[in-house]
């Protein structure tokens, strides 16, 4: 179990590199992969299937994500491309192509449809968090708003109209 972590921070920081993530920003986008990883690991433990465990993960590294852009400046992408990748149903891509190659057309469509499930899991886990923070961040900017500055702008507005040196005549 400790070895499946350890692994997933290696591959995480090594595609952080390939994606020219740099400074403290790589660890946090690798420990953003074990994150995946281990609530991955934690939902398939407590018996869910593969793809509400992708689900579940989806959602949890994305707060995680989302959260940790915000405190470092940074897209949020950059965070969530790199904690995708210990999920990513690579194997389920190959036995799909392999079942295909045999010609084991039953096979092929069980293990494509599974395998496009546990991908749209992944990519609905993320929506869902990214528009819930949008929401969230959307609706905050609205209600905190300065009655201060409100009431300058309204001023200002009043006296565009009024024409400071009034011509002679």
């Amino acid at each position: 179990m400790l070895a499946d972590f350890f692994i997933a921070l290696v591959s995480t920081f090594c595609f952080a590199i390939v994606f020219n993530i740099r400074g403290k920003n790589i660890i946090f986008a690798s420990f953003g992969g074990v994150v995946s990883w281990l609530t991955y690991k934690i939902a398939l433990h407590h018996g869910f299937d593969v793809i509400q465990a992708s689900f579940i993960s989806a959602v949890i590294f994305s707060a995680y994500s989302e959260m940790f852009a915000r405190i470092l400046k940074t897209p949020v992408t950059s965070i969530v491309i790199c904690g995708l990748i210990p999920l990513v149903p690579g194997s389920g891509m190959y036995y799909t192509m392999y079942a295909a190659v045999k010609g084991n057309a039953q096979q092929t469509l069980s293990l494509t449809l599974n395998t496009l499930a546990c991908a749209g899991a992944l990519a609905l886990g993320v929506i869902l968090v990214s528009t819930i923070t949008r929401l969230i961040f959307s609706a905050k900017r609205k209600v905190v708003k300065n009655p201060l500055i409100i009431q300058s702008k309204k001023l200002v507005s009043k006296t565009k109209g009024i024409k400071k040196n009034p011509p002679k005549k």
